[in-house]
């Protein structure tokens, strides 16, 4: 017999959102703590970037860390927010660089930890001719 799934429970939604907004705040003001705090503290981890491939936590830590001025301002566009159970949510946005024609794509993979939600992968591009 298999457990019913619940997508997208209000609450839960709710929550992936706050993440979701928490990090942006953090990446619009270079607050490299509380962005690699977001970050499930394991060689499992990993973040696909415009311009690196980081495996594990210490790699987007040192990213972070080492990054000279922060991420390039940006507004964000859509914004899809999905849930699946009480534990397992996925956040995905479509972005513009300020003061650019670029336009860029964000998903980010968060799970709930006893320590709280956390991303355990992530994935920003920049759009390019079509594939």
């Amino acid at each position: 017999m298999t457990a019913t799934l619940t997508v997208n429970d209000p609450e839960v939604v709710a929550e992936v959102t706050a993440m979701f907004r928490r990090y942006e705040q953090a990446l619009m003001d270079n607050d490299t703590d509380a962005l690699t705090g977001m970050f499930w503290r394991s060689p499992e981890t990993l973040r696909y970037g415009v311009g690196e491939i980081l495996y594990g936590y210490d790699a987007i830590a040192s990213f972070r860390a080492n990054r000279q001025g922060g991420a390039p301002k940006r507004s964000l566009g859509k914004t899809c927010i999905t849930t699946f159970g009480r534990d397992y949510g996925i956040a995905n946005t479509e972005f513009q660089r300020v003061n650019t024609d670029k336009v860029g794509r964000q998903s980010q993979t968060w799970v709930r930890f006893a320590e709280g939600w956390r991303i355990v992968a992530a994935h920003v591009s920049l759009q390019g001719d079509a594939s």
